[in-house]
C-alpha cells in the first residue's frame, strides 16, 4: 500500500527532578550539599531511510512517546537519560507542526533530502539540577533543587514527496503506465480508461551510460492545481523530480483532445501549482504515434512548442534564451522510439544530478540548520498587555522555567527571577509598559513585578552596561 500523507503525535521524555540532599554520615557534622541532578528525557527523532518507500508504518499507529529521564538521588548520584526515540521515514518526507483541532499544517519543521538526515520533532526535558549546583559565596547549603523539564509533545505532519529522477506527467490515458512498464521492470495496471493509475508507480531504468529512476504520476486533469481531481495528491511528487517527461497522446485519446491544448494545460497546472516547476527541464514525448493519422497532430505540436520558446526569447531566434525542449515521438506499444528516449532522459539525469551534487559539496549541515531554527523558535518569547495592569508572558523556553521551579520555596523563585531576566523577560515587560507592582501571569502563575528598570533611559542604560558584558 502506498501512503504518502500522515499525521502522528509525539512525545518526548520529561526530565528527571534534581535532588535536594545533604551528606549525612558519621564524624561529619556539616555535611554540604550533595543533591545529584535528574536525567534529561528523551527526544523523539525523525531520520530519512532511503530504505523505506512509503509511510505505511505510521498508518495505524500514531503516537510515540521516548522515555523519560530518571531523578536524581543523594551523594551526587544523577539520574539516567532517558532513551532517544528514532522514527525512520523515506527520503523526500516534509515535516510540518499539525494543528489536530482545526486540522491545519504548520510551520515547516523539516525537509529530509537526504538519506540519514534527522531532524528532532520532540525535545526531551532537562534533567533538573541537584543543589549542589546552587553553592554560592552567601548560600552554602542551598535548600532547594530544579523539577525536571516537562517534554515537548505536538502534532506533525509528514508529507512524502517521490524522490525520483524523471517524471511521467500528462493527461490521463495518454500511455503513461504502459510508457514506464516498456521502460523499466515496474509493472503498473494498464487499462483503457482513465485514472486507471491512482498512486505513483516508480521504475528503476537501465541504460547503457547511466541509470535513474523515474515515476508514473497518475493523470492531471483541468483545476488540479486547485486540487481538483485529486490534484494536489500528484503534483506534490513531481517537486522532487530533476526532470519532467511531458507525455501528450497524439490520437487525442477517446475524447479527441488537442495535442497542442494539451500540452498547455499541463504545463499550466504546473506552473499553478509551484511556481519553480516553470523552469524545471522538460522532455516532450508524443506517444501512440504508430497509429495511421497522427502526422498532423505532431507537425501541430512541434510548430506550437517553437513558437512558445521563440517567445520566450523574445523572438530572437540566436538569443542564448532561445532553448526548444526536445522532442520524442515514441509507441510504447511496439517500443519504437523508446530507447532513444531512456537515453536521452539518462544523459539529462546525469547532467543535472551532477550539478546538484556539486552544489551539496558546499558542506550544508543540514539537521544544523533544523536545530538552529528549532532553538530560535524555543527561545522566541511574547509579552501582551492584557490592560487593567496585567500582563502575560508566553513561550515555550519561558514556561518550562516556570514549570520546573518549586513555588513553595522562596530559594527556588528567586532563582527563577533570575532566570527570567538573563532571558530578557524583564526587560521585554519594561518596554512593553510593566511598572513595579503590576500583575505577571505565566501559565496558571501570576505574581507582582519587581524591576529595578523602569524608564526609558533605565532601559539604555541597562542595554550598554549588558553589552560591555558580552564584550
Amino acid at each position: 500500500m502506498f501512503i504518502d500523507q500522515v499525521h502522528i503525535h509525539v512525545k518526548a521524555g520529561d526530565g528527571g527532578a534534581g535532588c535536594m540532599s545533604f551528606r549525612r554520615e558519621a564524624h561529619v557534622p556539616k555535611g554540604g550539599p550533595d543533591g545529584g541532578d535528574g536525567g534529561s528525557g528523551g527526544d523523539v527523532i525523525l531520520e530519512a531511510d532511503s530504505s523505506i518507500s512509503s509511510l505505511i508504518d505510521y498508518r495505524f499507529k500514531h503516537h510515540f512517546k521516548a522515555r523519560r529521564g530518571t531523578h536524581g538521588k543523594g551523594s551526587r548520584m544523577h539520574g539516567a537519560n532517558g532513551e532517544n526515540l528514532i522514527l525512520k521515514v523515506p527520503t523526500g518526507t516534509q515535516v510540518r507542526l499539525y494543528d489536530e483541532e482545526n486540522k491545519q499544517s504548520g510551520v515547516l519543521l523539516a525537509d529530509l533530502t537526504h538519506n540519514g538526515e534527522q531532524v528532532i520533532v520532540a525535545k526531551g526535558g532537562q534533567g533538573g539540577r541537584g543543589n549542589i549546583h546552587f553553592v554560592t559565596s552567601t548560600r552554602r547549603a542551598p535548600a532547594f533543587a530544579e523539577l525536571g523539564e516537562p517534554a515537548e509533545e505536538c502534532w506533525v505532519e509528514l508529507e512524502m514527496k517521490l524522490m525520483a529522477d524523471a517524471a511521467l506527467v500528462g493527461m490521463p490515458s495518454v500511455g503513461k503506465s504502459s510508457l514506464i512498464a516498456r521502460m523499466s521492470a515496474a509493472r503498473p495496471k494498464i487499462a483503457d480508461y482513465p485514472f486507471t493509475t491512482l498512486v505513483p508507480n516508480l521504475g528503476m531504468v537501465y541504460s547503457e551510460d547511466h541509470n535513474f529512476v523515474v515515476a508514473d504520476v497518475p493523470g492531471l486533469i483541468e483545476g488540479a492545481a486547485e486540487g481538483k481531481g485529486l490534484g494536489h495528491e500528484f503534483l506534490r511528487h513531481i517537486e522532487r523530480t530533476a526532470l519532467i517527461l511531458h507525455v501528450i497522446d497524439a490520437t487525442g485519446g477517446w475524447e479527441q483532445r488537442s495535442a497542442v491544448k494539451d500540452y498547455f494545460k499541463i504545463n499550466h497546472e504546473l506552473v499553478s501549482y509551484a511556481k519553480e516547476l516553470k523552469d524545471r527541464p522538460q522532455i516532450i514525448v508524443i506517444n501512440k504515434v504508430d497509429i495511421p493519422g497522427t502526422d498532423e497532430a505532431i507537425q501541430e505540436l512541434k510548430q506550437a512548442v517553437y513558437e512558445q520558446a521563440l517567445e520566450a526569447a523574445g523572438g530572437n531566434e540566436f538569443s542564448d534564451d532561445f532553448a526548444i525542449p526536445q522532442i520524442h515521438c515514441v509507441s510504447a506499444v511496439t517500443g519504437a522510439g523508446v530507447d532513444a528516449l531512456i537515453a536521452a532522459t539518462a544523459q539529462m539525469v546525469y547532467e543535472l544530478r551532477s550539478a546538484a551534487a556539486e552544489d551539496e559539496k558546499l558542506g550544508v549541515q543540514y539537521e544544523q540548520i533544523w536545530e538552529h531554527q528549532r532553538l530560535t523558535r524555543d527561545k522566541h518569547f511574547e509579552v501582551r498587555n492584557l490592560g487593567g495592569h496585567v500582563f502575560t508572558v508566553s513561550g515555550k523556553a519561558v514556561e518550562r522555567m516556570v514549570i520546573q521551579t518549586e513555588w513553595d520555596n522562596e530559594e527556588a523563585i528567586a532563582h527563577l527571577q533570575r532566570r527570567l531576566e538573563k532571558l530578557g523577560v524583564e526587560k521585554a515587560l519594561v518596554q512593553a509598559g510593566a511598572r513595579n507592582g503590576d500583575e505577571i501571569r505565566i501559565l496558571s502563575r501570576a505574581f507582582a513585578f519587581e524591576s529595578a528598570i523602569e524608564s526609558d533611559e533605565a532601559i539604555k542604560r541597562y542595554n550598554e552596561v549588558a553589552d560591555k558584558i558580552d564584550d
